[in-house]
């Protein structure tokens, strides 16, 4: 097994069609506005940026995200990740009764020296901090939404 190799699957329902919901993913220089945990975003062009997290760990992640693939009619957003950690992440975005479900996957490997020397014991930690995260995410954005 590979410790420092993560998959994650986080669905959110939301209250808000679809089209509001991927029209606030679509942004993520908007990200820091309404999710606590994303630092800073800096475009470096139409469809790649530099962000920057930090959880409830006293540690930043910081990587490159380069779009993959935007489907509005489908509901898809998909970036290519490489820095501090590299694989992937999709935001598939659904309806969900009158409102919405966004649905985020990710398949990344940790590149961070620091987390890969701590992978075996660190494992169940980073797997509750990225939980956490996501939480967070998910109630800035019900508040966001409430803002559009």
């Amino acid at each position: 097994m590979d410790w420092n190799h993560y998959r994650f699957r986080t669905l959110w329902t939301l209250p808000a069609p679809p089209a509001a919901v991927y029209d606030v993913l679509e942004r993520p220089e908007d990200y820091p506005r309404w999710w606590p945990q994303v630092q800073e975003v800096t475009r470096l062009d139409d469809t790649t940026g530099v962000i920057r997290i930090r959880s409830v760990l006293p540690y930043d992640m910081t990587f490159t995200a380069r779009e993959v693939r935007r489907d509005p009619a489908a509901g898809v957003l998909e970036t290519a990740l490489s820095g501090d950690i590299e694989g992937w992440a999709r935001w598939t975005v659904t309806p969900r009764g009158t409102g919405s479900l966004a649905r985020y996957d990710q398949v990344v490997s940790v590149r961070k020296p620091l987390l890969r020397r701590l992978a075996v014991p660190g494992r169940p930690v980073f797997r509750a901090n990225h939980a956490l995260m996501m939480r967070s995410g998910r109630r800035g954005l019900l508040r966001h939404l409430r803002t559009v």
